[in-house]
């Protein structure tokens, strides 16, 4: 038989995101892309992974075949204390239209805690004279971004902040600036950021499995016993003599785990105040209790306890999905 003519055929087209299956460099993700808003305000937040749980509430989703019934679902809660912004940077092109940083302003208030990531300077410069240079640059300046960092002190015994960029939305790079430069040496709680009944993604490493075999990694059938000459827990031909080379498709052992993910359109059920009603008996397992600020999220997010999930507005927005948070009814208390 021969091959059907004009058939298109294009294999490594669509997404690539699960290949190569490599580690992360480091132990929460970089955001590259974020949603385009004229509303100044801060695109994205993070929080630390407590644990998960289930809750009843009264379906209010205006498509969903069991509206205005009282449903149980699983959720996550994510512990979210308070940032605070550290700098401003502004973001523009290059000659060669490359993305780089024309400037940066820091502030000179701030925590000890900074002192255990980074090495504090011993000379504080004038704030006011960079705002005004940073100023003069916004005819250049193509984004405008806040570096923050985490006030985790009191949470499962963490002493060193996380510190990550967060993109500032708005119509000009006037008002972005103006807008962070309001918020700069501020503390941000998650409730300034975020509110109950928005979608957004989330951006988290994986919890890491080591190296594993193609077995476990991919789900290949064992070899059977009787047949298998060299190997049953692995691939029995992994291509041909010509080409002399192995394709990213054939299952190969290799890193499994840690891995940079995003999960798409995440409801935020509650943003709470107190941890106390959300907290099980005897803690969430591998992390405790919740102290302070927490979100529940609808389902699962990527990532093992006490992880950095960093959280954006959704880029890809959900025009079925209710803009109002339901109304939760109980959440459970029971150790898993």
């Amino acid at each position: 038989m021969g091959h059907q003519i004009g058939k298109a055929h294009s294999p490594s087209q669509g997404s690539q995101g699960f290949s190569p299956r490599v580690r992360a460099s480091r132990m929460f993700s970089r955001i590259k892309n974020w949603m385009n808003t004229d509303t100044a305000r801060l695109l994205g937040f993070a929080g630390y992974k407590a644990g998960m749980a289930h809750v009843t509430y009264v379906d209010n989703h205006p498509h969903s075949p069991t509206k205005g019934e009282v449903i149980c679902v699983p959720v996550t809660i994510l512990e979210v204390p308070k940032t605070k912004i550290y700098s401003i940077r502004l973001y523009g092109k290059n000659d060669r239209r490359q993305k780089v940083c024309l400037f940066e302003v820091h502030t000179d208030k701030i925590t000890k805690d900074l002192g255990n990531r980074l090495t504090m300077p011993k000379k504080k410069k004038n704030v006011e004279e960079l705002l005004n240079k940073a100023e003069a640059l916004l005819g250049k300046t193509e984004d405008v971004t806040v570096t923050v960092y985490t006030m985790p002190e009191g949470i499962f015994g963490k002493k060193k902040p996380d510190i990550f960029e967060i993109k500032v939305g708005g119509k000009t790079s006037k008002e972005k600036f103006d807008f962070a430069k309001s918020v700069l040496g501020k503390d941000v709680s998650a409730k300034e950021v975020l509110k109950a009944g928005e979608l957004v993604d989330i951006i988290a490493v994986t919890k890491g499995k080591g190296f594993q075999g193609p077995v476990k990694r991919f789900g290949v059938k064992c070899q059977p016993r009787y047949k298998s000459d060299t190997t049953r827990r692995g691939v029995a031909s992994i291509g041909p003599d010509v080409p002399r080379k192995v394709s990213f498709k054939v299952a190969m052992p290799g890193q499994m785990g840690f891995h940079n993910r995003v999960d798409y359109k995440k409801w935020i059920l509650k943003i709470g105040d107190n941890g106390a009603d959300v907290n099980p008996k005897a803690g969430f397992l591998s992390y405790g209790n919740v102290a302070g600020e927490y979100i529940m999220i609808h389902g699962s997010v990527p990532g093992p306890a006490k992880r950095l999930i960093r959280m954006r507005l959704t880029v890809k927005p959900h025009r079925h999905m209710p803009t109002q948070a339901p109304e939760i009814l109980t959440v459970s208390k029971v150790n898993k």
